[in-house]
């Protein structure tokens, strides 16, 4: 397998935990940059459960900040987007001449911050259609799927976007280089504005449960028509059928519980902001009706505000 020469994964939660050790496992040089599981995982290393086989990295490099790393070829952001105020402190000491940086984050709005502090040139987002969860300090449960889309922020394919891609796919996740960036974003939005909102708005429940004898599945599907019609007021046309796949996709996860669920039950911030507030406003400013994602977006503020 290729190098990618030194790789940091800032945020090691389910996300970049998964897809780092992944990438360690496959001989790659992984850096993780941890804070409260530091030192769980540098005596205990990473146990992953998954359904493409169980792993243990034994041995991880991780340290706790991120001068102790330097500069890399290769920075993975996967933190929540509710950090992203700390992108600066965080990421400058591993960035050189050259490095890229890899955004796994959900929703719209990472790739301007991250480009406004180093450069569009650089940035590079990932758009993760996975069922992953911590289960707790160094333990990820890997349910379903693992396929990563990843573009380039300033347009277009490249020889260094098809690098990664070969590499990340050749470490037992499917990986595909896309030629619109804006395009795959939207993608993810039809399944992550609805479930994930929805979950939230709901109470604090999983996916099961809002599908559950098909009984917010018209809602779900509405909802994505809507997050359809404002990708196609942008120039981007995802097929009605889409919405289909998405359904049927979520079925067999059973009881899979949304990041932002997860967040809301357990008192965290969550990333409101990136996930439905940004999206609606561009719905706004093209001139798209959107009211069920209105509607969804009222209902998970006020589960927000009532917390």
């Amino acid at each position: 397998m290729k190098s990618l020469g030194r790789i940091a994964i800032v945020g090691a939660g389910a996300v970049g935990s998964y897809y780092g050790a992944r990438l360690a496992q496959a001989g790659q040089d992984v850096t993780f940059l941890l804070r409260s599981d530091y030192a769980h995982v540098r005596e205990h290393g990473i146990e992953v459960r998954s359904v493409a086989g169980n792993f243990s990295l034994e041995q991880v490099q991780c340290v706790e900040w991120s001068e102790a790393i330097g500069e890399v070829d290769i920075v993975i952001v996967a933190w929540k987007t509710t950090a992203n105020s700390m992108a600066e402190e965080v990421i400058r000491p591993l960035v050189g001449e050259n490095t890229v940086i890899l955004t796994l984050q959900n929703g719209l709005g990472n790739c301007e911050h991250l480009a406004g502090l180093f450069g569009a040139e650089r940035v590079v987002a990932g758009l993760c259609f996975v069922c992953i969860n911590r289960l707790g300090p160094g333990v990820i449960s890997h349910t379903a799927s693992g396929l990563i889309r990843i573009g380039n922020f300033s347009g277009g394919k490249d020889a260094r976007l098809e690098e990664i891609a070969e590499v990340f796919s050749g470490a037992q996740f499917p990986c595909e280089a896309v030629e619109s960036l804006e395009k795959a974003l939207w993608m993810k939005l039809v399944w992550n504005f609805p479930f994930n909102g929805l979950a939230i708005a709901e109470g604090g429940v999983d996916t099961e449960v809002l599908l559950q004898e098909r009984k917010l599945e018209p809602q779900v599907r509405a909802i994505m028509a809507e997050v359809i019609a404002v990708a196609a007021a942008l120039g981007h046309a995802i097929p009605e059928s889409f919405i289909d796949h998405q359904v049927a996709i979520t079925l067999p996860m059973g009881p899979y519980r949304p990041s932002s669920m997860i967040d809301y039950v357990e008192g965290r911030a969550v990333e409101f902001e990136a996930i439905w507030q940004i999206p609606l406003q561009v719905a706004r400013d093209a001139g798209v009706s959107v009211p069920e994602m209105e509607e969804l977006a009222q209902r998970v503020k006020r589960r927000l505000e009532e917390r």
